[in-house]
């Protein structure tokens, strides 16, 4: 590596599951260095600096840590049996070094002193159950590709799936032939043709199912929606207990119309036109429920993506707990299965990759919600998305995400973060600039913000995530 591409490294947004930089001015602990191996090749392999602020704007400080890198990567070997590489920088502004940390094998999570280890914003810690599960499950076929039903003819294909909706949702006309259109599904994975016949796939059969519960494997993974009388699950309004039969994608709109049928609205006469105001924006709904879908653990069995709609909130559950850790929601994003996710989004279900929570939170920003929340069960995530509040009656919990989620929000848009955008968050009058200020220094107190810049004037104070 050279000077000018360690340059270039330094420019980076922020540390990624490929990347970790550290100052390490006059030392750095080789057992932590070998738990940054150990992390760094569990998620994948990457580069560990030393010499190099990890704040931007980075800088290069240069090292003296690990005078002799031939002896540290024969420790490194001699500890966890991986081949770490090591790069000795001469910068101008004094020496870096880079630890080159290859993946691990496929399916092998690695250890340490019995710890799988992962990074965790600035720190180590253990791997999830669900994350080493899903590092297992590597070596077994993709979930996608598994079939769900076999030796299918042309007749049964087209009556099994939905065929003309992946036309729909492209925008295409449907070929003018059967054969044509099934040739399509086979090129994208939805099929495989096998001995005169054909084999639909689990990625097939999610999406375009006309009725999951034709696939005995996948009944389970069909949607469900319960709305509730009330804020607690006490009782069940008029039976609204359903569970889909569609496939993610071709049923996909059906499910958003009902579930926004279900959420409350309210609807002024003027001029002879009638509205309607939602209590909630229909993209953010429309994001959580699909970040869901392309998020859950395919390998869980016996559950699957549940929306529970309450008076005064909504929650959207999936199977499998976050691959992330959850502050990195709005400025991070990995696919849990990168073939599905891939599908959905080019069908339109889901946003592009680095897009998604943010989406989530601008339009909360507009409808002046609360911040969305999360729960973590053993081997589920639900997402809840509460119906307008005042200010006043924010608990200090939900103010202080609500200022972090708006930070977090302004940085990946390269805008920052004061006293006048807080204001313009909770719709604060200039003459209770205070209110703004107190919301900040709430979130800096719950460490979740901190200053760009301590020693900037008050009027100039500008505010990043405390990750960033």
């Amino acid at each position: 590596m050279t000077p000018q591409e360690l340059d270039a490294l330094l420019n980076v947004r922020s540390e990624s599951e490929h990347l970790e930089f550290k100052e390490a001015k006059n030392r750095y602990d080789f057992e932590e260095l070998v738990g940054y191996c150990i992390a760094l090749a569990n998620e994948g392999g990457g580069l560990m600096v030393l010499g190099v602020t990890d704040k931007p704007p980075r800088q290069v400080v240069g090292t003296k840590a690990f005078d002799v890198p031939e002896r540290t990567v024969a420790g490194i070997f001699e500890r966890i049996h991986v081949k770490v590489l090591w790069h000795e920088i001469p910068h101008p502004r004094g020496r870096a070094l880079v630890f080159e940390v290859p993946s691990r094998p496929v399916g092998q999570p690695l250890e340490y002193k019995g710890r799988y280890l992962m990074r965790a914003g600035e720190k180590l810690a253990p791997m999830s159950p669900d994350q080493l599960k899903r590092i297992l499950d590597e070596v077994r076929p993709d979930f996608c590709e598994q079939p769900a039903r076999i030796g299918c003819g042309e007749e049964e294909v087209v009556t099994l799936l939905d065929v003309q909706s992946y036309f729909d949702l492209r925008k295409r006309p449907l070929p003018s032939t059967r054969k044509e259109a099934l040739e399509t599904f086979v090129q994208k994975g939805f099929l495989r043709a096998e001995g005169g016949a054909f084999t639909i796939t689990n990625l097939g059969a999610m999406l375009f199912a006309k009725n999951l519960g034709n696939f005995k494997e996948l009944a389970r993974k069909a949607v469900r929606v319960i709305v509730y009388d009330g804020s607690s699950k006490a009782r069940v309004k008029d039976g609204k207990d359903i569970t889909g039969q569609k496939g993610y994608a071709a049923g996909f709109d059906d499910l958003m119309r009902y579930i926004l049928d279900q959420l409350p609205a309210s609807e002024a006469i003027a001029a002879a036109l009638r509205t309607t105001t939602h209590a909630y924006p229909k993209k953010a709904i429309r994001e959580i429920v699909g970040n869901a879908i392309v998020h859950q653990d395919l390998n869980e069995q016996g559950t699957g993506v549940t929306v529970e709609v309450y008076d005064d909130r909504i929650e959207v559950t999936n199977p499998g707990l976050p691959i992330l850790p959850v502050d990195r929601f709005i400025d991070e994003n990995q696919s849990r299965n990168e073939r599905f996710a891939n599908a959905l989004r080019q069908l339109g279900i889901c946003e592009e990759r680095g897009h998604g929570m943010d989406e989530v939170v601008a339009h909360i920003e507009v409808f002046q919600l609360p911040p969305y929340a999360y729960r973590l069960g053993t081997r589920h995530t639900t997402i809840i998305l509460s119906r307008y509040k005042p200010l006043k009656d924010l608990t200090p919990n939900e103010r202080i995400y609500a200022v972090y989620q708006h930070c977090c929000l302004r940085f990946v848009n390269n805008k920052i973060t004061n006293n006048e955008s807080i204001r313009g968050r909770f719709k604060i009058e200039k003459q209770n600039a205070a209110t703004a200020s107190r919301l900040l220094a709430e979130a800096v107190a719950a460490k979740k913000i901190r200053p760009g810049d301590p020693k900037a004037a008050n009027k100039l104070m500008r505010y990043v995530p405390y990750w960033a």
